[in-house]
């Protein structure tokens, strides 16, 4: 029997190995090439534009973040996509090469060439057919495996609810396939079809897929929408567990009130993840339990959940013993000691804003970069409207920051998602097996 070219980079990679995995340098899919261990060069910060702010438009903002670097906690390099359409989460392709940034309300992705000169990313492609092609709206997660990307998204082109599921694009940036996210699913546990992260375990086979809310609910002022009864019940509850293998929902867990962020142990041996609730604002372990069923506990409290203080973003350490929370609310950033995943402990906290979102650690975990921005229309306002960059060190004791960028008065936009490169990287292969459909994405 013939195996088609558009099946074989799926079947790559489900017969890969699991290839070391990467992240913030911990929090991004096992199947990217090219881990930063070391210091990385440049953090790449994905902005939304602001009306009346430099030129108002959406843009990829490249710092200097070597400490060798006579540029060091400088901005070098700034491109702006043209207008405003809630810029919010990027992913590499699995090579590492190519970067690609989404937006959540016109749902139009951009592809920058990071590979070819990391201090000067040039858009080589802008895809703008997701609505169309896959009826899905809101791209969130950008999730590689070889040769192809996973696009977890928020809503739908129907009613802009928060039915949703994944689309599938090859590295060239043609659309392939989409999943939705099940609605009825046997079970305990009832589907709601609401999507947001993506996590793969591929020794597991096991994809999971978080949840959040629609486009309805994401594009509306944050006071406005907590004052909403009716709105507010339009969150996702549930993650849903799939055989990644045949990209088919197994199984769906209970986690109420908006489960974000999913980051797997990459301790070797360790079999679980772990996710935090937005709304009720706890700490969720997804773990097999005595008869190998994936179960979803709820191990632990962020802050006072009474008060709502918002986790927002979490990074893992890369030994899986330690866990940053960021809290939208009270400009938090917390550390969970993650010894014992099913009992976590917080051991330490600084406000670190008067608004925080995004956390990204550094693979030895001595570094820690914070943003500030989590949607446009639910930051908050005034004086607690800051828009930073932040680089803190870490010595196991103190999180010390080291420099800051106002991204107001550079006039850049608000400061959400980042990603780390590196100047002399290199492009390496996985395993060595050569991956069918695995082009630059066409310029």
């Amino acid at each position: 029997m013939k195996t088609s070219r558009r099946l074989l980079p799926w079947l790559v990679a489900l017969l890969l190995p699991m290839a070391t995995a990467t992240a913030d340098e911990t929090c991004n899919s096992p199947y990217m090439a090219n881990l930063i261990k070391g210091q990385e060069d440049y953090l790449h910060v994905w902005t939304l534009g602001v009306p009346g702010l430099g030129d108002g438009a959406d843009k990829l903002v490249t710092v200097d973040v070597n400490p060798r670097s006579p540029k060091y906690g400088k901005v070098v390099d700034v491109v702006s996509v043209g207008g405003r359409g809630e810029a919010h989460h990027m992913g590499f392709t699995d090579d590492r090469r190519y970067l690609w940034a989404g937006r959540l309300d016109d749902s139009k992705i951009f592809v920058f060439d990071v590979g070819t000169n990391p201090a000067r990313p040039k858009l080589v492609k802008t895809i703008s057919d997701l609505p169309g092609k896959s009826g899905f709206v809101g791209p969130h997660t950008f999730y590689p495996i070889p040769g192809r990307m996973l696009i977890g998204t928020l809503s739908n082109a129907r009613d802009h609810g928060g039915a949703t599921g994944i689309a599938v694009y090859n590295n060239k940036g043609d659309y392939v396939t989409s999943h939705a996210i099940p609605t009825a699913l046997p079970g305990a546990v009832q589907a709601d079809g609401y999507g947001y992260d993506i996590a793969v375990n591929p020794n597991r086979n096991v994809m999971l897929t978080s949840s959040f809310t629609g486009h309805k609910n994401y594009m509306m002022d944050l006071g406005k929408l907590m004052a909403d009864p009716a709105a507010m019940k339009n969150f996702g509850n549930t993650m849903v567990v799939w055989d990644f293998k045949a990209m088919k929902p197994t199984k769906v867990l209970g986690t109420p009130g908006a489960p974000l962020e999913i980051r797997w142990s990459l301790n070797e041996g360790d079999n679980w993840a772990i996710t935090a609730s937005a709304l009720t604002s706890r700490l969720w372990l997804i773990k097999q339990d005595e008869r190998g069923e994936w179960q979803a506990r709820d191990v632990a409290p962020i802050g006072d959940p009474a008060k709502i203080p918002l986790p927002v973003d979490i990074s893992i350490a890369a030994n899986g013993k330690s866990l940053w929370v960021n809290t939208f609310m009270d400009g938090k950033t917390r550390l969970f000691d993650l010894t014992n995943p099913a009992a976590p402990k917080q051991v330490y906290e600084k406000v670190t804003g008067k608004q925080v979102n995004m956390v990204s650690q550094s693979w030895d975990g001595k570094r820690v970069y914070v943003t500030s921005s989590l949607l446009a229309n639910w930051d908050k306002k005034g004086n607690d409207n800051e828009q930073f960059l932040k680089l803190f060190s870490w010595d196991g004791k103190e999180l010390r920051e080291q420099w800051k960028i106002d991204f107001t008065k550079e006039g850049l936009g608000r400061a959400h998602h980042m990603k780390f490169t590196a100047k002399h990287g290199g492009v390496a292969a996985i395993s060595g097996t050569a991956i069918a459909d695995r082009g630059a994405p066409a310029r």
